[in-house]
């Protein structure tokens, strides 16, 4: 349990920076020594938690979130607004103590989430306090034209995105609602589950990566992680990238 730690030793991957051929073979491996400090809020009635039987820490005991003045301290230092790195920071420290197995660092969250959505900040947009977009951040269609696949809406997905046909990833992770619908979770405690917040989104992203009892200390497991997310090798390295930029800045 990472309960009482003043420090979590943020894992990136380790093993060769190859990742068994499938990433760019220029790609230095990156050692297991960015610390970040993230410390634990005073304790409280834990919420809801994690919609799918995952939730923080047990009721009565401390909830887990992002040290306020880390969070400040590396937004400053990376360029990540504030709002996300406090998601990104509590939704590591959850999952350390829930999954301790995964290893899961927070930069490797960040590069997902400046690829898909620059941090909620994609096309001018504003991330907000409470870790929601202004205004939301909807993808296009997945009405079955070449290169998107076809998925109805539902009328809990329309909910989000307002097409009474066609499914769109939402929200600053770009949740495909099916998707959405198995790792839903509760990352900031508000009782609701949320894709277009990024306390709820970042939180359901570690969720998904550490499926599967990955070890994302490892080059193969992290690898693997991040293609199941987006089954592209590109978006891999784009990923690597940002997360070995932000690892050397945090």
């Amino acid at each position: 349990m990472l309960i009482g730690w003043a420090a979590l030793v943020v894992v990136l991957l380790s093993g060769t920076a190859a990742l068994a051929g499938q990433l760019r073979s220029d790609v230095a491996p990156i050692p297991p020594s960015n610390v970040a400090r993230l410390s634990v809020a005073e304790p409280s009635v834990a919420g809801p938690g994690g919609v799918g039987g995952t939730g923080g820490a047990s009721a009565g005991g401390p909830r887990l979130v992002a040290d306020e003045r880390w969070a400040r301290a590396v937004a400053a230092a990376t360029g990540i607004p504030v709002p996300a790195m406090r998601a990104y920071g509590t939704a590591t420290l959850r999952l350390g103590s829930e999954q301790p197995g995964c290893r899961l660092g927070w930069t490797t969250l960040a590069g997902v989430g400046r690829i898909e959505s620059a941090h909620g900040t994609t096309d001018g947009r504003r991330l907000r306090d409470d870790g929601t977009s202004s205004p939301p951040i909807i993808g296009p269609a997945l009405d079955g034209r070449p290169g998107f696949a076809a998925i109805r809406s539902t009328s809990a997905s329309m909910a989000w995105h307002g097409d009474d046909t066609w499914d769109h990833a939402v929200g600053p992770m770009q949740f495909i609602p099916s998707t959405w619908e198995r790792w839903a979770a509760d990352g900031d405690n508000d009782g609701t589950a949320d894709p277009l917040d990024l306390d709820d989104a970042a939180y359901a992203t570690g969720r998904y990566l550490c499926a599967g009892d990955r070890d994302l200390s490892t080059g193969l497991d992290w690898h693997a992680a991040i293609l199941s997310y987006n089954h592209s090798r590109d978006y891999v390295t784009d990923v690597y990238d940002a997360a070995v930029a932000y690892a050397a800045a945090g």
